[in-house]
């Protein structure tokens, strides 16, 4: 029955009661998009000022900011080699330099580390080419995250030569692939804890790698500072980025 057909005392109360529906779905999308924001920009964690300057002074390392990402290439030795990092959820791409950097300078690595939209990687559409194309001189890619980057670098995996994953696990099945990949994790990660790993080990391909840094937690895999619900770290965060970089330079594919 159309609104002509209806009786007329009948026609302004189903009115109001779609514009009353509409409205209210309205203010359910608006609380919702308003929670989100507020979410992903309360309690972003920054990089540690201290190990931040001592990266930024090392004059191996050169830092360039390009806004989608920051680039971290070799003053000299640059090998070809690359890896697009991305980080873990609300934290600040600045809160990896110093973790990554003995990678750069001392394996010749660059590194393009993201800036995800809304400080979460699941939130970002952007392909893998828009970070690759920072460094146009780098022959052969992987792509790696920490914690939620992790499980974008996944998504985006086929796309590269190799996947790493730091304290972090697929969410899709790339089992049947032939794509090289290295876990590195941590022995006191109380967020990607090792049964978490060892759990979600079938979405990787057979010949993955698997290595787990003795007293790392899930935060030694930044220099950001402590993260809630994390356990607590042993091991010295030099000793674990040190770790890191001999793992990713006997790892990463060359051309």
């Amino acid at each position: 029955m159309t609104d002509r057909e209806l009786p007329s005392a009948i026609r302004p109360r189903r009115r109001r009661w779609l514009r009353w529906v509409l409205g209210g779905l309205g203010a359910v999308v608006v609380l919702l998009v308003g929670g989100i924001l507020i979410y992903t920009q309360v309690g972003v964690m920054g990089a540690e000022p201290g190990p931040l300057a001592e990266a930024e002074q090392n004059t191996g390392l050169t830092i360039t900011d390009d806004g989608a990402g920051i680039v971290l290439s070799p003053t000299t030795g640059a090998t070809g080699q690359g890896l697009v990092f991305i980080p873990g959820a609300k934290v600040e791409a600045e809160g990896y330099i110093a973790t990554l950097a003995d990678t750069v300078v001392d394996d010749g690595i660059t590194v393009v580390i993201t800036r995800p939209w809304l400080n979460l990687a699941f939130f970002d559409p952007r392909p893998l080419s828009t970070f690759t194309d920072l460094a146009p001189d780098v022959t052969t890619w992987a792509v790696g995250g920490h914690s939620l980057g992790g499980v974008r670098a996944c998504q985006l995996a086929s796309d590269a030569d190799a996947l790493v994953l730091f304290a972090s696990y697929c969410a899709n099945d790339l089992s049947a692939s032939e794509l090289p990949v290295l876990s590195l994790s941590g022995s006191e990660d109380g967020l990607s804890t090792p049964q978490k790993i060892t759990d979600a080990k079938g979405q990787l391909p057979p010949t993955a790698t698997f290595v787990e840094i003795p007293g790392a937690s899930h935060a030694s895999f930044g220099a950001y500072g402590p993260q809630p619900g994390d356990g607590t770290p042993t091991a010295d965060p030099a000793e674990v980025d040190r770790v890191i970089a001999e793992q990713l330079g006997g790892f990463l594919p060359r051309s």
